[in-house]
């Protein structure tokens, strides 16, 4: 009897330590859905681009979405492949997602009023990425000043050609730093002696056109002394057509953005210097913002914005980057210790 007593006891015990074990088993997967669901993002930021065609854009949308990622912030990137109505599409998809912040790189500075007006009726944020949209009710301008580009470009050339005679080759009229550019270029060359004998916008940023557009002056003997080019890809096109058409002839080219193949043109003398941009500054900055917004922050309470630009709706709290020149003396210095490119990218040939 008392060893029957034993084993009931011995069984119990058996029994209980075995059911325990299950529950904890039973109890690890829930533990672990828990922690999954914690690391899930609470918030969504749009980001809408008019392309990622040109090199920069590419550059840029990787930073901002890495460094929304670093704060366990989800992006939804729309590439509107150079398309204003495609663009305006992808905005509203991105309204209707209910995303906390939508970025915008604008196709076309004064089209986007309705769609941003939607969104800001539905509490978005909507954040004007180094174009100013006008005419809307955006809620910020993060940028580098595009203004001082006009600047640094027309006083670097005034040093070397200051009685020459320019071509202005820019982008397309409907990208407001276009226009901003320009308003610096001709603040410096007020008043001196130089000759701005020709303008010319290529529309769409389709750089066949600022190429096509080079040749035709060229083959017709309208040979400047200085080009600014609106962007380093419309220099490259620039570049192209006076290699083909006048290689003997010495004309001072000058682009911004500091795109790799710019940069060894800069070194080998083919460009006479670009306007580097701290892209990743600019792209770190205001995916930080938006990760802010998104999370309820107020703009008064972000330190960054220190000025306002009116953009024909409002006077709109703006962030703006300085710009720096770069010409051979200084690419060691500012592209290759910034690490935006690497030396052997830059020197490769």
């Amino acid at each position: 009897m008392k060893n029957r007593v034993v084993k009931y006891l011995f069984f119990v015990v058996f029994l209980v330590l075995l059911l325990t074990g299950c529950a904890k088993k039973k109890d690890e997967p829930t533990k672990q859905a828990s922690v999954k669901e914690s690391e899930k993002s609470q918030y969504t930021i749009g980001f809408s681009i008019d392309t990622l065609a040109i090199e920069r854009w590419r550059r840029d949308c990787d930073v901002f979405m890495n460094t929304a990622k670093e704060k366990n912030v989800n992006v939804i990137v729309q590439n509107a492949g150079n398309s204003l109505e495609e663009q305006i599409r992808q905005i509203q998809y991105l309204i209707d997602k209910k995303v906390d912040v939508i970025v915008i790189v604008a196709k076309k500075a004064d089209s986007m009023t309705d769609v941003i007006k939607n969104a800001r009726s539905h509490g978005i944020p909507v954040i004007s990425y180094d174009r100013l949209i006008t005419n809307a009710d955006i809620s910020l301008y993060v940028t580098v000043d595009s203004e001082k580009v006009g600047e640094l470009m027309a006083s670097g050339l005034l040093k070397i050609d200051p009685k020459g005679k320019w071509f202005c080759i820019y982008g397309p009229q409907e990208d407001n730093n276009m226009a901003m550019i320009s308003s610096g270029v001709d603040k410096v060359v007020s008043g001196s002696a130089v000759n701005i004998a020709y303008t010319y916008y290529t529309d769409g940023w389709n750089y066949d056109l600022s190429y096509r557009e080079m040749s035709r002056l060229l083959r017709e003997g309208d040979i400047p002394t200085s080009v600014v080019c609106g962007n380093d890809a419309v220099a490259n096109s620039v570049i192209q057509a006076v290699l083909e058409i006048c290689p003997d002839k010495k004309i001072n080219i000058v682009g911004q953005d500091a795109d790799i193949l710019n940069c060894q043109h800069v070194v080998s003398g083919r460009q006479t210097f670009t306007v580097y941009k701290p892209i990743t500054d600019l792209a770190r900055i205001s995916a930080r913002i938006a990760c802010e917004l998104a999370a309820g922050k107020s703009l008064q309470d972000i330190p960054d914005i220190t000025s306002t630009i009116d953009n024909g709706f409002g006077q709109i709290p703006s962030v703006m980057l300085d710009p720096i020149a770069v010409d051979k003396d200084n690419m060691d210095s500012v592209v290759i210790e910034s690490g935006f490119h690497t030396y052997g990218e830059v020197y490769r040939n």
